[in-house]
């Protein structure tokens, strides 16, 4: 089973800006809902942004107005991030469900975000 693959982490300074991609493999045939996590060390991941099928999005109120959850089609997943800070520093990972995923839906390795001040 291919994983989605995640790109576009990096080192950045507080205010900049960075833009995370996520590549979902041909075989995770039509995402139900595609979203955006991050766990920092020493805390428990959590989301940071997801969409559904149907257009809707949800976003972490510490990311609202700063991040964008997008689509590229049905096999791509973005997350512009803007005015970073520090605490947004993280290893981001993006998570797909269909109707055929494990509970948990399908994991990519995820990218490491650091904001340094």
């Amino acid at each position: 089973q291919e994983r989605p693959v995640e790109s576009g982490g990096g080192l950045v300074q507080f205010g900049g800006s960075l833009r995370l991609s996520c590549v979902v493999p041909k075989n995770i045939r039509s995402p139900d809902v595609m979203g955006w996590f991050r766990q920092a060390p020493g805390k428990q991941r959590e989301l940071v942004a997801r969409l559904n099928s149907i257009g809707n999005i949800d976003y972490a109120d510490s990311v609202k107005g700063r991040f964008t959850i997008s689509r590229g089609g049905e096999n791509t997943l973005y997350l512009q991030m803007n005015s970073l800070k520090p605490e947004d520093t993280a290893v981001y990972s993006c998570n797909i469900h269909n109707r055929w995923s494990p509970p948990s839906g399908y994991w990519g390795q995820g990218t490491q975000v650091t904001v340094s001040s």
